[in-house]
């Protein structure tokens, strides 16, 4: 808990308010989960991301996914040159972006599925392939890729096999009037801030072992699995579920769910995770798990709006 208090003093220096946006990017970083944000422009998710890497001790880079962007700008290319002993020419491997701890993947459904692809490779692998040769990433490796809500115009969204990839999908909002009131009145203490590590990768991964290695006891899982399985089409879903939703979520979100319940616990001082726990992190874990059909939408509701539904039916 003393981790989380110093991670978020750090943090705050930078970002006013947006606290369960924080709280829910940590556990997701206890979990060595990746992370979708949604938010439109101006809402200070590339200052997030670099904050947070400092704050951990980490390397970050950003990598602005455009139309034309190639997936060796991601990953690294091979150039032919000299050897200066030999004489001989040779390939050399110049490293992208993507050897870095934190990546910011800004905007990722501007860019060509291949181009996509590649970085979703990375993701899985944790590794890059060019030639012959496999090229490790450093450890630990977060992506956090952005995505603009409004501009839909020439976007090339992802597939819902690859979202699944991403542990959390979080929605960024706009500030409240006093929050935005600080923003505008702090600018300059923002701009000019110090953020300094509170723990390193080494100690990083000591938590993550601790949330891997947490005990969990069988009815918090029960409702995890009845849960996710609760978005599924089969003879025995709920008729609004029926209506609602052409797809549910898979099992990785029933293992993603028990995951970050654990994470949860951890960072409130419980030795293990218990049902409210798991409710905590339900909406991150699936928004981008279920997909609505036409009359959810016809009816005004957003994924958050069914599992909303959900949440009040399931015991």
């Amino acid at each position: 808990n003393q981790l989380k208090k110093d991670f978020n003093k750090e943090i705050s220096k930078v970002i006013i308010g947006q606290n369960k946006i924080i709280d829910q990017i940590f556990i997701a970083l206890l979990c060595n989960g990746h992370i979708i944000l949604e938010g439109v422009p101006g809402l200070a998710k590339t200052l997030l991301i670099n904050s947070i890497s400092k704050a951990l001790d980490l390397k970050f880079s950003r990598i602005q996914f455009t139309p034309d962007l190639m997936p060796s700008d991601i990953t690294g290319t091979e150039i032919i040159q000299e050897n200066k002993t030999s004489g001989k020419r040779e390939f050399k491997f110049y490293k992208g972006p993507i050897f870095n701890n934190i990546i910011l993947a800004d905007e990722i459904n501007r860019t060509p599925p291949k181009t996509q692809a590649a970085l979703l490779q990375a993701m899985q692998e944790k590794n890059v392939t060019i030639g012959n040769e496999t090229y490790n990433l450093k450890k630990p490796f977060f992506v956090f890729a952005t995505q603009n809500p409004i501009e839909q115009e020439g976007t090339y969204p992802l597939p819902e096999a690859q979202l699944d990839r991403f542990m959390f999908n979080l929605i960024i909002n706009y500030p409240t009037r006093n929050e935005e009131t600080l923003i505008v009145q702090n600018m300059d203490n923002i701009i000019n801030a110090e953020i300094k590590p509170i723990i390193n990768s080494e100690q990083l991964n000591k938590f993550q072992k601790l949330v891997v290695n947490m005990p969990i006891s069988d009815n918090v899982i029960d409702f995890a699995v009845k849960f996710v399985r609760s978005t599924r089409l089969d003879k025995n879903t709920n008729e609004s579920i029926k209506k609602w939703l052409n797809w549910g979520a898979g099992p990785r979100a029933s293992s993603m769910l028990i995951m970050a319940a654990k994470a949860y616990a951890l960072i409130n001082n419980r030795t293990t995770p218990e049902i409210s726990d798991v409710k905590y992190v339900i909406k991150p874990v699936l928004r981008h798990r279920i997909i609505p059909n036409f009359n959810a939408e016809a009816d005004g509701l957003s994924c958050d709006d069914i599992l909303d539904y959900l949440l009040n039916i399931i015991e």
